[in-house]
């Protein structure tokens, strides 16, 4: 039996059925408020109607009462059958006392309510105490009537006489019932209606995110980009379709990048080591002499290295990538450092017969991990160094630029061809260059993806034949020269 169970417990929690139930059961809170209102609303005008009516028909009593020789008459003119009419239905309900409740003249046949001698004196002294009608409601063969109570005065005689009338309740409950019962009906249609239009409207709505289940489940490793259409109502649902496109573009971005740099990191290792393999061979099978295997271990060694190298580029290019790579932020001299590495590279410089310079010494402050700025400029004077001919210049400076911290490098070297510029910083991309030795093209994506690691940018110019200019923006963050120790030289 339990089993059993478990399809319609499933329906019962779908969105569709709880957000059609959500709506239908606030409807109908709403719509049975404005029904118990409704009801009280009508009771309260229809007694109020009835107290106005009694006392038009008590004041036309009063008309048509008179006293002669100490006792009440009916004055009305016979010949007159709308005063006629007026009277009987006065008569209809009511009776007359004096002032010790004995009945004179009533209704026929006489209610039980009306002639109660000790309600009678009771509502009398309430009478002369208040100076007000009384109202109550009496029952008389199955039906109920309100009655007004009042006591009129023989002047003459000086006498109280106990007057009282009443009409019947039965049309009036018979308005609030049909008012009831209607009501009760429409309520019933338009829960029903409701019903229909809610399950319907609630399908429609979640129809979109069905559309997103289903591209959820096709998307394999060679759909990534499934992208949905939006429907257009610019609402809740078509910004989870945005932000459902731009996770699968994002991931389709993410997972070519990984397949782009499984064939980079396979294309780049399998040229040292197929040269390891064939220098080992070569020497296995055809070396005789000690110096031919020592020659092979060396050119293998060699090529370790540069594997070796490569794989650490690699590694540190990862963690850059991913937000994995070491941090530690302090306050530092960017100048200062500036300095000091291009006093470093000064015997490089020498050997290419480039001239080395830092344009700038004045003390620049900014927020930045230290080690990786230096991998940064090291790479950077490096490039410049490398591609930079004979007799030209590379020069290094670091300025303030309102909130941030510019870092320049520039030189006069063989520049770089204009469509090149775009892929300059994309893993692996090397300028075409007749000396394959000058890099792995993976210094200057590890220095853009430092600068971004530090919320920095860089930009490059350069042209064909005379030059380049690379220039990093950093913000400075708190840092100032007043809160960290100068080192001293």
């Amino acid at each position: 039996m339990r089993w059993e169970k478990l399809p319609q417990l499933k329906f019962f929690r779908t969105l569709r059925f709880r957000l059609a139930s959500t709506f239908l059961a606030l409807l109908g809170i709403v719509l049975a408020v404005v029904g118990i209102v409704g009801t009280k609303m009508l009771e309260s005008v229809v007694e109020t109607t009835n107290e106005q009516v009694l006392y038009e028909e008590l004041s036309a009593l009063r008309g048509y009462l008179h006293f002669d020789q100490g006792l009440p008459y009916w004055f009305e003119d016979p010949s007159d059958t709308e005063e006629e009419a007026a009277v009987g239905r006065l008569k209809s309900v009511f009776v007359i006392t004096d002032d010790e409740g004995k009945a004179w003249q009533g209704s026929d046949p006489p209610f039980e309510g009306l002639y109660d001698r000790n309600t009678i004196l009771a509502e009398m002294k309430q009478i002369e105490r208040t100076k007000q009608p009384v109202i109550k409601v009496i029952t008389g063969n199955n039906v109920r009537y309100q009655v007004i109570s009042s006591v009129m005065t023989d002047a003459d005689h000086g006498r109280h006489w106990y007057v009282a009338l009443g009409r019947s309740l039965a049309e009036d409950e018979m308005v609030v019932r049909r008012f009831r019962r209607n009501f009760m009906i429409f309520l019933t249609a338009a829960l029903l209606a409701c019903a229909v239009v809610s399950w319907y409207s609630a399908g429609k709505a979640l129809r979109a995110l069905k559309s997103v289940e289903r591209a959820a489940q096709d998307i394999t490793g060679s759909s990534l980009g499934v992208q949905i259409a939006k429907r257009g109502a610019d609402d809740e649902l078509d910004r989870l379709i945005d932000s459902f496109n731009e996770m699968s573009r994002r991931l389709k971005l993410s997972f070519d990048q990984i397949r782009q740099f499984s064939t980079d990191v396979s294309h780049e290792l399998r040229t040292p080591l197929t040269a390891i393999q064939g220098q080992l061979e070569v020497a296995l099978f055809t070396a005789t002499q000690k110096e031919q295997l020592r020659e092979a271990i060396e050119n293998a060694l060699q090529d370790v290295e540069r594997l070796s190298n490569l794989v650490r580029a690699l590694l540190l290019l990862s963690q850059s990538e991913t937000g994995q790579l070491p941090m530690n932020k302090n306050a530092l001299d960017l100048s200062r450092l500036v300095e000091d590495l291009v006093d470093q590279f000064q015997i490089p410089a020498e050997a290419c017969e480039v001239k080395l310079t830092q344009t700038s010494r004045e003390p620049v402050w900014c927020e930045v991990d230290r080690t990786q700025m230096e991998r940064v400029v090291t790479n950077l004077l490096s490039n410049a160094l490398k591609y930079t001919r004979k007799g030209g210049w590379v020069r290094a400076g670091v300025e303030r630029a309102g909130s941030s911290v510019r870092l320049v490098v520039e030189d006069s070297g063989v520049g770089i061809p204009r469509s090149h510029l775009p892929h300059i910083f994309d893993r692996f991309y090397r300028v075409p260059d007749p000396n394959p030795e000058k890099g792995l093209g993976l210094g200057l994506s590890f220095v853009a993806s430092i600068v971004k690691a530090h919320g920095g940018e860089i930009r490059v110019e350069s042209e064909s034949g005379k030059g380049s200019r690379f220039e990093v923006l950093l913000p400075a963050g708190a840092a100032r020269p007043s809160e960290v120790p100068v080192l001293q030289s």
